[in-house]
């Protein structure tokens, strides 16, 4: 399947490397189980994408994933209009809260594995 790129706004780039530097200790942490196709795909870290930036992104399974820390604390309605926003180009998003990639790993493993599972189902990439 060909990876079917997601537009974005260009300046994205230039605060998508800065992140990249500046992770928080949960990205670092998530990144350590994602990178070197650990779950059988490529995942990238920072990806521009439409207005935003995704913390973690899959081309291959279309899927994103958001580590809510702090930074989303009373957020709900543009974090939603965000997610909406991504979701109308068929990708889908997982949200993991930050304390969770710290302090219970297994349990975000296990959902990983069971949304690249899905994943691969809806997109019949057996």
């Amino acid at each position: 399947m060909t990876n079917r790129i997601i537009p974005y706004k260009p300046y994205l780039k230039e605060i998508a490397k800065e992140l990249r530097k500046n992770s928080t200790l949960a990205e670092v942490l998530l990144w350590q189980q994602l990178k070197n196709r650990s779950y059988g795909f490529q995942f990238h870290r920072q990806v521009p994408m439409l207005c935003y930036i995704i913390d973690f992104y899959c081309h291959e399974l279309l899927l994103a994933i958001e580590v809510d820390g702090d930074s989303h604390l009373y957020k709900y309605d543009q974090d939603a209009a965000r997610q909406e926003n991504i979701e109308n180009y068929g990708v889908k998003v997982l949200r993991i809260p930050d304390k969770d990639v710290k302090k219970n790993m297994f349990s975000v493993d296990m959902l990983l594995l069971e949304t690249i599972n899905q994943r691969k189902t809806e997109m019949r990439l057996q």
